[in-house]
């Protein structure tokens, strides 16, 4: 089996880059797949995509981020490829932080229908349970509502695909129910690979509150430097730190820059940039609590499964989202009110005087981490495929025929 993906690969900083990484990985090496093509990205220096080279897999930069023909340089390519299958690594934003080019990136799923190409779409988001506002989509009642009715139009486009998998259950009853859609499943986001397990003293020398991601829009961290602050007033002689490891959301540029000026007096506050892929490990490893300062979510919690594999306890909000993910996966964590820095300090400060709590949420991530390794994931997208791909071969004219009809 030829399988292309259409993800973002590291070091591309797009969104979802490094669940591709993990994702794609896992295919490798398994006896039906012959090839595997990821369809990514262009980056200024294409020639960055070597230190992520892997056997098995051919990296092929064949589209630009904020591009309004993103999905033509991928159907265009994907012609010339003859994959078995396509499988597309997508939320809403994947193919640009302007609105256009990111909706048109979206057409993908409809133009692999066109042709004729077996596809599989896991969508990572979807518009109706995303506060718009918050995501730095909206600014008005009348454009949060012309961005709904885009989102559906979208959202009808990427169920053009044979088969839309979504990560969260809630999603795909909404999908289910809304669209009247008979080609959604759940996909479980699945689990990154689990390293060496490192262990956390009782009473940690300093404590180190980090955060990951793309900040500025539902991801603000001052929150966490103003619990910081209230921390080490309450308890001088604790050493805390706290890390943002991660970069601007592009819909706010210069966010980062803004909170460093602000918080220019709190001490021991590391803003760590992106953070490449071979460093993941030891800035999660390096960290007390891994803190999620949210006033929404997007999807499934990448961040999660993270802190899952390195063993640390979750700091989190009361957001109905990312309570349900915790709980249907066997995640578990101390709770805070959302965008509340004397909430957060005390959930800090109640595991800092109850280790074993703190053990038990550590334990707890990590037994969920072993649940669905991708490794079986991918079992289940070969399952999924082979079935596509049956059907076209049993139904549908292929897309070689279609387009090259002295094949037939």
């Amino acid at each position: 089996m030829k399988i292309a993906f259409v993800s973002p690969y590291p070091p591309s900083q797009v969104t979802l880059s490094e669940y591709g990484y993990h994702l794609i990985r896992s295919f490798t090496g398994k006896p039906e797949v012959e090839k595997i093509f990821v369809l990514t990205n262009h980056l200024e220096d294409n020639s960055a995509y070597s230190r992520y080279a892997t056997k098995g897999i051919e990296l092929i930069p064949c589209w630009d981020f904020n591009s309004f023909f993103s999905f033509w340089q991928i159907t265009t390519t994907l012609r010339k490829l003859k994959p078995d299958v396509v499988i597309m690594n997508l939320q809403f934003m994947t193919f640009g932080e302007d609105k256009v080019p990111a909706a048109l990136g979206l057409l993908t799923p409809f133009m692999c229908k066109m042709l004729h190409i077996p596809s599989v779409v896991i969508l990572h988001n979807i518009t109706e349970t995303v506060k718009l506002d918050s995501i730095g989509m909206a600014g008005s009642k009348w454009k949060e509502k012309l961005f709904l009715w885009i989102g559906k139009q979208l959202t009808k486009l990427i169920l053009k695909a044979d088969l839309v998998g979504l990560t969260i259950s809630q999603y795909v009853d909404i999908i289910r129910s809304k669209y009247k859609a008979t080609n959604v499943i759940l996909l479980p986001h699945g689990n990154f690979e689990l390293p060496e397990r490192s262990y956390l003293p009782d009473y940690p020398e300093e404590i180190n509150l980090m955060a990951f991601g793309k900040f500025g829009t539902y991801k603000k961290v001052e929150v966490m430097l103003e619990a910081l602050s209230i921390l080490r007033k309450k308890y001088p002689q604790q050493k805390f730190k706290a890390t943002i490891a991660g970069t601007d959301n592009p819909n706010v540029k210069g966010y980062l820059h803004s909170v460093k000026e602000k918080y220019s007096e709190v001490e021991n506050v590391v803003f760590a940039g992106y953070i490449p892929e071979e460093k993941v490990e030891s800035i999660f490893k390096e960290s007390t609590y891994i803190i999620f300062p949210y006033t929404t979510t997007t999807g499934s919690s990448g961040i999660l499964h993270q802190a899952g594999s390195y063993a640390r306890a979750c700091i989190l909000p009361k957001i109905d989202d990312l309570e349900r993910v915790v709980e249907e996966e066997g995640y578990g964590g101390a709770y805070f009110e959302t965008d509340n820095a004397q909430s957060l300090a005390k959930a800090v400060e109640h595991l800092m005087q109850h280790p074993e709590e703190r053990k038990k949420f550590e334990d707890m991530n990590y037994a969920a981490a072993k649940g669905l390794p991708m490794n079986e994931l991918a079992e289940w997208y070969l399952c999924h495929s082979r079935q596509i791909i049956n059907q076209y071969n049993g139904t549908k004219e292929s897309y070689d025929q279609k387009f090259n009809p002295s094949i037939a």
